[in-house]
């Protein structure tokens, strides 16, 4: 019943349009810029923190998209109306248990899996700590990336999952549309130009299975967790010249860039783990249907929940 809390709003089709339509704009301006640009994004990184320092560029790069948090929720709460809560979850309030539980999962999944790598390949990686700037960097990672994650699966996980389903009538329409959207929102960062268009599979894939837990679980928390960890962790963890989070991490990876099949393990091995992993332990049925199955009318999820005066 994720897709159909939308329907506790006062519906409209153009309070589902606004948002998505000015952030795909957006990105689509960021992304001519980018491609028409005589720097590359790499060098124009690189001018970047030369001018004005790691951390200030950071914020930079987070914090439009941080105040994009309010701005999705201010939308939900003043012009749907609609709560917090029901954007979030199908629950009857947030269980921020299993979002802590994905946010540990995958931390110490990422953790680990970069320091085998380091270990097994010393000569990729410098250390390239320094305390003073890591406790900036740490200060500032810690602030604004939960709230850019947090962002971006409220939009595509949460507005456009709600509004897409409840438009078409199948939840494989929402589950496709943003899982694509979300991975095209990435087609400006350096490691596209770095690494070549293959790598749009992995943005592809994980917006995929942000998509796939979150119709699953009925609730976004498990994706709002994961997503946390995997910026936050990487942005502490590791850094790298390429990249679009180049921060006073622990590490630098200095491997010459390249993609490999070793880029797509997560898709392909990783994340169905993780999928049998939540579905055992949170006791998913039912997959095709919660997946790509039919979404209720207005009439029948009321029907369904009528004893749930709020609806």
């Amino acid at each position: 019943m994720y897709i159909e809390q939308g329907y506790r709003g006062n519906l409209g089709l153009w309070k589902y349009l606004v948002l998505p339509v000015g952030f795909i704009l957006f990105m689509v301006a960021n992304y001519i810029a980018t491609i028409n640009s005589p720097v590359s994004v790499e060098d124009m990184m690189a001018g970047l923190i030369a001018e004005f320092g790691t951390n200030t560029v950071l914020i930079m790069v987070l914090l439009p998209l941080a105040l994009g948090l309010f701005v999705v929720l201010g939308w939900t709460k003043l012009v749907h109306p609609q709560s917090i809560r029901s954007l979030t979850t199908a629950r009857e309030k947030i269980d921020w248990n299993r979002v802590l539980f994905a946010f540990v999962l995958w931390g110490a999944l990422t953790a680990g899996l970069t320091l085998i790598d380091y270990f097994t390949s010393p000569d990729s990686y410098v250390l390239n700590l320094n305390w003073p700037a890591f406790l900036k960097l740490a200060l500032v990672a810690i602030l604004l990336i939960p709230l850019q994650t947090s962002f971006e699966e409220y939009l595509f996980r949460g507005h456009m999952m709600q509004g897409l389903g409840i438009i078409f009538k199948y939840r494989w329409v929402p589950l496709v549309v943003t899982s694509a959207i979300f991975g095209l929102m990435h087609l400006g960062n350096p490691e596209v130009e770095k690494l070549g268009p293959g790598i749009m599979v992995f943005y592809i894939g994980t917006g995929l299975f942000l998509g796939i837990i979150t119709l699953m679980d009925e609730g976004m928390e498990l994706a709002l967790g994961f997503h946390a960890a995997n910026n936050l962790v990487t942005a502490l963890l590791v850094t790298a010249d390429w990249t679009a989070f180049q921060t006073d991490s622990i590490l630098k990876d200095v491997a010459e860039p390249g993609l490999s099949w070793d880029a797509y393990i997560p898709i392909f091995v990783v994340f169905p783990l993780l999928l049998y992993f939540f579905g055992r332990k949170y006791g998913w049925t039912q997959w095709k249907e919660r997946l790509t199955g039919k979404v209720l009318s207005q009439e029948e999820a009321r029907k369904l929940l009528k004893e749930d005066t709020s609806w």
